[in-house]
C-alpha cells in the first residue's frame, strides 16, 4: 500500500457517498470527504508541522511568518479503496519532500541537479556584474567625466561670451571710424578686422574640437568597462531564458489518459504566452500529478490556507479557497481533460427570475434597485443584466451604464437615458460627489463604533477578478465606516466609499489590515452563503438638468 495515501475506514465511507463528479476547482464548497480529509490534515499540522517553518501561529518562534497553502486530494486506488493525498504549495521550511506529502513535479532542488548548476553560473554572472557595476575605477571616472563636462561647457561659455564682445568692439569700431578715415586707411582696418574675426572663429573651433577630443577619450574608457558589464548581461539573459526554457519542459503534466504537456506548452496556448513565476509549484497540480503517475482516479479536491495571513491577499486560517485562474487554469484545463466536474457556478444566472425594481425615473435617467444575483451589464457567459433588460425595454434606444454594481451586489444603479446625462453624473461620480451609503453583514462581532479604511488596491494578475492590497501600485482605496448592531456573531455596518476601487469594500472588510472581518456570503474573500450580504441603500447627486439634490433609499434587505 502507498505509504502517501491516507485511506477512509469503511464505516466513514458507509455514511458518506463518493462524489459522482470531480470537483470545479475554481469555485467550490468542499465534498463531506474532502473536508474530513482536510480536518485530518489540519490536526497533523497542529502537532507535527516542519519545525523549522513559521507559519506565524505561535509568537515564540523565530524567523519570517509565511502561511502556506495546503490541499488534500480524494482518490481510489487501482484496489477500488477510498483514501486521500496531501500536498503544499511550492516549498516548506525550504524543501520540496517532506512526510506525507506528494512530491513536485519537478525538483529543482535535486542535489546537482541542472537547475542548481546554471543557477550557480547565473549567481557567478550576477557577482561579476555587481563587482564591474560598483568598481572604484569605474567611479572615479564618471566623476572625473562630470567635472570635465562642467568643465568644458563653463570654458566654452566664457570664451563665447568673450568672442562676442570682440565682435561687438569689431562693429564699433567700423562705425565710428569709417567717417574718420580715408578710403584707403579704411580697408586696411576692415582686413585687419575680418583676421581677428577668422582668427576668433578657429580659436572657437580649435577649443571645441579639444574638448570634444577629450571626452571622447574619458567617455570611452568608460563606455570600455560598460560594454562589459552589458556583454556579462546579455549572457545572463540568454542563461536566463535558456535555462527557464529548460524548466518548462522538466514541468510535464499528465492527464488521466497518461499523456503529458509540458509546461511551455501549455502556456503558450494562452494569453499569458509564458508562465507566471511558480506556475505548477500550487498544490492541486502536484496532487493530480502523483494520482496519474499511480493509476489513481481523482474524485475530489479541497485546498485550505494555514496560518498568518500574507500582507496582500485575503488568506485566512484554516479557510477554504478555490485553485488560482493564472497559474492553476491552463495546467488543470489538461489534467482533468475529459473528467466530469461539477457544475461551473459562473455559468449560472442566479438573477434571471428576480425582477428589476424602479425607484425613480424621468426623461432623464432611472434609479433601479437591482436584486442580488442579476449583472450590471452582460457578462462573458451570461447575457441577461441590468442592460440587456433596460435596452429591450427602451428599444431602440439603449441604457448608458454610469456605474456598476457588483453581480452578488444589491441595491440602487442609476443608469441615463442621454449622453448629456450620462456626462453629468459621470463626472459628479469622478468628482466624489456623489454620496452613497451600502449596508453589510459582517462575519464577526466588532468591538470598534466606526472608523476609515486606507488600503490601496489592484487586480491579482495570478487569480484574476480577485483583488491584492498593494502598498506600491495600489491605487487609493479609502472607506468609512461605522457599527450599527451586533448579534449572533455577526456585525451589521454602514458603508461610505470615498472613492470607488473593484471589490473595495469586499477587501476592506476581509483583509486582516482592515476590518478582518468578511462580508457574510463572500465567496471570493469569505465563505459563501445563500447571498452576498451587501446593498446598496442610499445615493444622493445633482440633478443633471434642474441641479437640485436628490436621493434615493432602498429598503434594507437584512
Amino acid at each position: 500500500m502507498d505509504s502517501l495515501v491516507t485511506y477512509f475506514s469503511s464505516g466513514i465511507l458507509d455514511e458518506i457517498p463518493l462524489p459522482e463528479r470531480f470537483t470545479f476547482p475554481f469555485s467550490y464548497e468542499p465534498h463531506p470527504l474532502a473536508s474530513l480529509a482536510a480536518e485530518q490534515l489540519m490536526d497533523y499540522l497542529s502537532s507535527d508541522a516542519p519545525p523549522d517553518h513559521n507559519f506565524g501561529l505561535d509568537p515564540l518562534q523565530p524567523g519570517p511568518m509565511i502561511g502556506k497553502m495546503f490541499g488534500v486530494l480524494i482518490i481510489q486506488d487501482t484496489a477500488g479503496r477510498t483514501g486521500y493525498l496531501c500536498g503544499f504549495s511550492g516549498k516548506l521550511a525550504g524543501s520540496n519532500h517532506h512526510a506525507r506529502f506528494v512530491p513536485p513535479v519537478f525538483d529543482m532542488l535535486t542535489e546537482n541537479s541542472f537547475f542548481l548548476q546554471e543557477e550557480e553560473v547565473l549567481n557567478d554572472l550576477n557577482r561579476e556584474i555587481e563587482r564591474l557595476e560598483n568598481n572604484p575605477e569605474l567611479l572615479r571616472w564618471e566623476e572625473e567625466f562630470s567635472v570635465f563636462e562642467k568643465m568644458a561647457a563653463t570654458e566654452t561659455a566664457a570664451l563665447k561670451n568673450r568672442l562676442k564682445e570682440n565682435k561687438e568692439s569689431r562693429r564699433h569700431q567700423r562705425e565710428t571710424q569709417k567717417a574718420l578715415l580715408s578710403p584707403e586707411e579704411f580697408a586696411v582696418l576692415e582686413e585687419e578686422l575680418i583676421r581677428q574675426s577668422l582668427s576668433d572663429k578657429r580659436l572657437l573651433q580649435q577649443t571645441v574640437q579639444e574638448y570634444r577630443r577629450q571626452g571622447e577619450e574619458l567617455s570611452a574608457r568608460i563606455a570600455r568597462h560598460e560594454e562589459a558589464i552589458e556583454t556579462l548581461k546579455r549572457e545572463r539573459r540568454e542563461k536566463s531564458a535558456a535555462l527557464q526554457e529548460a524548466l518548462f519542459s522538466q514541468y510535464s503534466f499528465l492527464n488521466q489518459y497518461g499523456i503529458p504537456k509540458s509546461l511551455g506548452t501549455i502556456f503558450r496556448e494562452t494569453v499569458y504566452g509564458n508562465p507566471p513565476a511558480a506556475a505548477g509549484e500550487c498544490a492541486t497540480p502536484k496532487l493530480l500529478q502523483y494520482a496519474f503517475l499511480h493509476g489513481y482516479r481523482p474524485l475530489a479536491m479541497a485546498e485550505f490556507w494555514w496560518g498568518a495571513s500574507p500582507r496582500s491577499e485575503i488568506r485566512k486560517h484554516r479557510h477554504f479557497y478555490p485553485a488560482c485562474t493564472g497559474k492553476c487554469e491552463p495546467i488543470l484545463k489538461h489534467m482533468l481533460e475529459d473528467i466530469p466536474l461539477d457544475e461551473n457556478p459562473l455559468l449560472r444566472n442566479p438573477g434571471s427570475d428576480k425582477a428589476l425594481k424602479v425607484v425613480y425615473q424621468d426623461e432623464h435617467f432611472v434609479v433601479i434597485d437591482k436584486p442580488a444575483g442579476l449583472l450590471s451589464v452582460r457578462g462573458v457567459h451570461i447575457e441577461d443584466s441590468v442592460y440587456s433588460r433596460l435596452k429591450a425595454l427602451w428599444y431602440p434606444r439603449a441604457p448608458l451604464i454610469i456605474h456598476r454594481l457588483d453581480m452578488a451586489t444589491s441595491g440602487l444603479l442609476v443608469v441615463a437615458r442621454t449622453k448629456e446625462v450620462h456626462k453629468h453624473i459621470q463626472h459628479q461620480f469622478l468628482k466624489r460627489t456623489v454620496v452613497k451609503r451600502y449596508t453589510a453583514l459582517l462575519s464577526g462581532e466588532l468591538a470598534e463604533t466606526g472608523g476609515e479604511i486606507d488600503l490601496p488596491l489592484r487586480g491579482d494578475f495570478d487569480d484574476r477578478p480577485r483583488q491584492l492590497v498593494c502598498f506600491e501600485h495600489g491605487k487609493k482605496a479609502v472607506t468609512r465606516w461605522e457599527r450599527i448592531s451586533v448579534q449572533n456573531g455577526r456585525t451589521k455596518v454602514h458603508f461610505y466609499p470615498l472613492t470607488g476601487r473593484t471589490h473595495q469594500l469586499r477587501m476592506h472588510a476581509a483583509h486582516h489590515l482592515g476590518l478582518n472581518a468578511p462580508i457574510v456570503g463572500d465567496d471570493l474573500y469569505g465563505s459563501a452563503a445563500d447571498r452576498l450580504y451587501l446593498h446598496a441603500a442610499y445615493l444622493e447627486f445633482t440633478h443633471p438638468v434642474t441641479r437640485e439634490r436628490v436621493s434615493f433609499e432602498s429598503g434594507e434587505e437584512f
